[in-house]
């Protein structure tokens, strides 16, 4: 397996891998790795769909790629996804995938042409005094010695950030902007997270710190994550004869370990609580999905809080039985044993009539029921005592839901700590009291928050473990390989394997990307995998950084003004005077 990147090898269409009719392939998980895995197996590597089974425990799949109305509770969706442009891996899976919405399109041409016809900009980020404007929304406010620390964490060895954390490597100067504020709301960030994840962060999307205020370097499916991306994904599989075995729990894996080879001999399950399994050979390829950031999400209702369930957790069990067997496997505790510090919350809020709609389109400047964008992104409430953030997507957001209604998302960073009008933590709370706080901070008169968090909204709330687990701080080796060495027949996909690409976790594309790479290197296919967009090393893009980083000051040229005029007229007339005019840096 090798990366590559440009049309070179990106328009190539693979001959079929040496062996391929033989092999037979096994996926624990129904998430968007094993999905895109099965997907690349007949795409790319010529396995027939057939030979290809897909073990799930619940009766749906997608993983955490969630979206549905659930009978007695409401519409639900634990989380969304930001997308870009340079999600390169994913939008290599999605233009093979015809869209379930426009004939004769892949998703990836409805995805492009919506975003083409309807761009995404957001109009207000951030509030605070309930609902109330910030003065300085649009910059980023770090001061001289936080763009230093900032420029310090970019260019530090990926070895000094190992096992620190966040506020270990960044100072209160930092930590008290608004770049801070607008990172850590946009990826779930704590300040106790993992400072190795949050470099990488820093370089995998340095192209979006000028639309950090706005959004406008991120894009959205015109439907839930399930609907727009799950189903056109599955049925394509189904059409290709995968087959979806629902109600398996996948309770360990046998491997033959020996020197220079690792082989996967057996996979044991309990399916609909039936003990059974499936021997493996050589020519069987198994593909893991290790961990879960939605494992064990509960979900409450309008009267009830969502449970925080700290019991078994079956992925997270199947990982701690894979790793004892071999150092390689990976160490699954640094991730999956500290729920206090890897849980938030989230809710779904459904309004019910005409009376909520207007505070939203107050904030959001556009109205809600236009099909369009409407917050284009969350908007995160800077006063919170919860730090809670809440967007309202394009509408209808499911395709069965009442035109009056509206469908939007909350989560809070800060789930044990009392609210600003509810004075409770928010995983204590249930959906009406969420709603309450909401309402609150949406700029609801006082005197009518109670009666219109009763009856003209339903809000169904989700506690998840583990939903930051993958942010803990960590070192080499506590992700395994997606192929680890010597691994025959075997792979770890998903947001807890390792990829040997610069890439960062918690993105659609990171999931589809260890899918990818892993079937790429175990069945050897005649293609590059694409590398992550080369931002970090683009000398315009880091320019581009600069100017928002500094809210737009020019470069200071330190010592006596002869001396700057000096050096401004060394570099008159090169390329770097154009470059530093063309991104406002010194003046023209």
């Amino acid at each position: 397996m090798h990366y590559s990147s440009g049309n070179y090898e990106a328009f190539v269409r693979p001959r079929k891998a040496a062996g391929a009719d033989n092999k037979s392939a096994w996926f624990v998980g129904s998430g968007l790795a094993s999905l895109a895995g099965a997907a690349f197996l007949i795409r790319d590597a010529g396995v027939a769909g057939q030979r290809i089974t897909i073990l799930e425990q619940q009766d749906i799949a997608g993983g955490a790629l969630d979206g549905l109305k659930v009978p007695e509770k409401g519409f639900v969706i634990r989380g969304g996804r930001e997308m870009e442009q340079h999600f390169e891996c994913l939008w290599d899976l999605y233009r093979s995938i015809p869209s379930l919405e426009i004939e004769g399109a892949s998703v990836l041409d409805e995805f492009y042409r919506l975003d083409r016809d309807d761009p995404n900009v957001s109009l207000q980020r951030v509030t605070q005094d309930c609902g109330g404007d910030v003065a300085d929304k649009a910059l980023l406010t770090l001061n001289e010695r936080a763009q230093k620390n900032l420029l310090s964490v970019f260019l530090a060895s990926h070895e000094s950030m190992e096992n620190k954390r966040i506020d270990e490597v960044f100072g209160a100067d930092f930590l008290s902007s608004n770049f801070w504020l607008y990172w850590r709301t946009m990826f779930a960030f704590e300040e106790w997270h993992s400072a190795l994840e949050m470099k990488l962060y820093l370089h995998r999307f340095i192209h979006h710190i000028g639309g950090l205020a706005d959004f406008s370097s991120l894009k959205f499916n015109r439907y839930n994550q399930y609907e727009s991306m799950v189903l056109p994904l599955v049925k394509w599989l189904h059409e290709h004869g995968v087959v979806f075995r629902y109600g398996v729990e996948v309770t360990d894996v046998q491997f033959d370990i020996a020197p220079g080879r690792k082989q996967a001999t057996r996979i044991d399950w309990r399916e609909h609580g039936v003990a059974g399994g499936v021997d493996l050979g050589a020519d069987d390829l198994l593909f893991v999905t290790i961990g879960s950031l939605t494992e064990n999400s509960d979900n409450g209702d309008h009267h009830t809080p969502a449970r925080l369930n700290e019991g078994p957790a079956p992925a997270w069990d199947l990982w701690r039985r894979i790793a004892a067997k071999d150092g390689a496997f990976g160490r699954p505790d640094v991730f999956g044993a500290h729920i206090a510090q890897t849980k938030w919350e989230s809710a779904t809020i459904t309004t019910l009539d005409a009376r909520i709609p207007p505070y939203i389109e107050k904030i959001a400047k556009r109205d809600p029921f236009s099909g369009k964008v409407v917050t284009a992104g969350i908007v995160t409430v800077k006063d919170s005592a919860w730090l809670m953030s809440w967007t309202m997507s394009r509408q209808p957001h499911f395709k069965q839901q009442p035109k009056h209604q509206l469908v939007g998302w909350l989560y809070a960073l800060f789930v044990d700590v009392p609210g600003d009008y509810v004075k409770k933590p928010m995983q204590d709370c249930s959906g009406e009291e969420i709603t309450q706080e909401w309402l609150y901070h949406l700029g609801v008169p006082v005197e009518d928050i109670a009666e219109l968090a009763a009856t003209a909204a339903s809000t169904v709330p989700v506690m998840m473990p583990y939903i930051t687990a993958f942010f803990m701080p960590r070192q080499a080796g506590d992700r395994p390989a997606i192929v680890p060495a010597d691994a025959a027949n075997f792979a770890f996909i998903g947001q807890f394997a390792q990829t040997r690409e610069r890439d960062c976790i918690f993105t659609t594309e990171y999931s589809v990307r260890t899918a990818m790479e892993a079937v790429y290197t175990l069945l050897d296919v005649e293609r590059g995998v694409p590398e992550v967009f080369n931002s970090t090393y683009d000398i315009r893009t880091l320019l581009a950084a600069v100017t928002p980083l500094r809210d737009g000051k020019q470069l200071d040229i330190p010592g006596p003004a002869f001396v700057r005029e000096y050096f401004l007229r060394k570099l008159e007339g090169t390329e770097i005077s154009d470059l530093l005019k063309e991104f406002k840096l010194i003046a023209d």
